[in-house]
């Protein structure tokens, strides 16, 4: 499949930096924007979409939790940018025992285990994509040495729970093999579009954060997700539309500038919250 229908476009050129980019770099507050649109993304592939449909776990049900979900998927997120090794074996034990129990019965129209380790391998690689696309918005397209040198942080994205290191794409060219096929088997059907109209139109929240948030919210979702998937999701999106995505985030970037570091960076107290759960034995998950 063409990557340019998988993958976002970027404006504008990244400039040299002092060491290369790393994953830790994209820790910004504006990449929560892209959590929606990962999400759904995700659960394209169908034994994604249909283990977060029927999972019996409540607790941590996005409809449902949706603070509690986001919270979670922080945490997950710094540790394994950030995490030290026992760290990441912490959250790892939490984390399975949520999965443990998101298994397809006899009879599913769609076979899922939350172990599988290729659907894990999906949804680091979207996660790896959310990262990049946030990142690079806000700082421009990274030449091919910044962007191998990004890529070559994300592996733990995946390697945090069951996918082995060697399973993910060794270079960033491969990766890019590797999403172009991956998204061949992207399939949404009635009820996972359904959800992500959900999603889209912020329906796990309160109303009055909807009628604040809710515009800006579903034009950024469908800004992030690549054209393939708009298309499946039946999502529109015109060029005018892409125009105006591109300017708003040469706003955000031109602002992001003058915001200092401890106010854009969520991931280092995102850790810090990790870590004072560790040291009360409280639950990570």
């Amino acid at each position: 499949m063409p990557l340019a229908q998988v993958r976002i476009p970027i404006p504008g050129r990244h400039l040299p930096t002092k060491r290369p980019p790393r994953l830790s770099d994209a820790l910004d507050i504006w990449g929560l924007s892209t959590a929606p649109a990962n999400v759904a993304m995700q659960m394209a592939r169908p034994e994604v979409g249909r283990g977060v449909l029927e999972s019996p776990v409540e607790s941590g049900a996005l409809m449902v939790h949706p603070w509690k979900r986001l919270r979670t998927t922080a945490s997950y997120l710094a540790v394994a940018i950030l995490g030290s090794d026992d760290e990441k074996a912490a959250m790892r034990a939490a984390v399975n025992v949520a999965h443990r129990q998101v298994r397809s019965g006899p009879g599913a129209k769609v076979k899922y285990n939350a172990f599988d380790r290729d659907a894990q391998l999906w949804v680091a690689a979207c996660l790896y994509v959310g990262f990049e696309d946030a990142y690079q918005l806000l700082n421009g397209k990274m030449s091919p040495e910044q962007a191998e040198a990004f890529y070559q942080s994300g592996a733990p994205l995946g390697t945090t729970l069951q996918v082995r290191p060697e399973m993910w794409p060794e270079t960033r060219a491969d990766f890019d093999t590797y999403w172009a096929e991956a998204c061949r088997r992207v399939s949404i059907d009635e009820e996972v579009r359904a959800y992500v109209d959900d999603l889209l139109h912020l329906r796990m929240i309160h109303w009055y954060l909807r009628f604040l948030l809710g515009g800006l919210l579903r034009f950024l979702t469908a800004g992030y997700l690549p054209p393939y998937m708009r298309a499946q999701m039946g999502i529109a999106w015109s060029a005018a539309d892409q125009r105006r995505f591109e300017h708003l985030f040469l706003f955000v970037r031109f602002v992001n500038r003058f915001l200092p570091k401890f106010i854009r960076d969520v991931g280092r107290p995102q850790m810090g919250y990790v870590r004072w759960r560790i040291r009360k034995n409280h639950a990570l998950v």
